[in-house]
């Protein structure tokens, strides 16, 4: 059940953490992956709101954030810092304010806010946005590490999953939706002494 290695870029893709990943910053995380090279990766954890509404750390933005209107931890990684995460419907420009990252996740494409820009200029242009705090980072060679130690499965994304109304069972719905095997591990206990 654990994934194959790529052999092309990541960017784009799901990667959810198998029951063997036992490192409490990604216990049943989804990452989105923003970009993938020879360099590392970087991603952000879709699946982690906090308890947090926007307008604490961004005032403004609160009235334009998909439900549940709540700050997402984005990974370990740099957790002061704040991470726009937006889909831009369709093959217009990129709004002001926004690059692609990639069009892989549905064709509305996705990409990242200035968050200083004024937030009336940019959401007109949107069908969704997330702020993360943080982010999830590899060096070179060390994601692709850890999926061949079974860490990750690497799974495609669908242009809902970052923008989840039900963000805490996505890890079981991405799965589900793959059947065979991997719709089975939806159902693992997350602690198997309870079993």
């Amino acid at each position: 059940m654990t994934s194959q290695l790529p052999s092309t870029t990541l960017t784009g893709r799901l990667l959810l953490a198998t029951p063997s990943l036992t490192d409490p910053n990604f216990d049943r995380t989804v990452v989105l992956v923003l970009n993938h090279d020879e360099d590392g990766a970087l991603g952000v954890v879709v699946n982690r709101p906090l308890d947090v509404d926007v307008d604490a750390v961004l005032p403004g933005w609160q009235p334009f954030a998909t439900a549940p209107g709540k700050l997402f931890q984005g990974g370990p990684v740099a957790l002061d810092s704040a991470l726009g995460l937006v889909a831009v419907p369709g093959d217009r420009p990129d709004p002001l304010g926004v690059r692609r990252v990639f069009g892989s996740v549905g064709l509305g494409s996705v990409g990242l806010v200035d968050l200083d820009t004024p937030p009336e200029a940019v959401v007109a242009e949107l069908s969704g946005l997330r702020i993360f705090a943080g982010y999830a980072g590899w060096s070179a060679s060390q994601l692709e590490s850890e999926i061949s130690e079974g860490a990750w499965f690497v799974l495609p994304a669908e242009a809902r999953d970052p923008f989840s109304d039900t963000p805490q069972t996505l890890w079981s719905q991405v799965l589900r939706r793959q059947g065979g095997d991997l719709a089975l591990v939806a159902s693992f206990p997350a602690d198997v002494t309870l079993n």
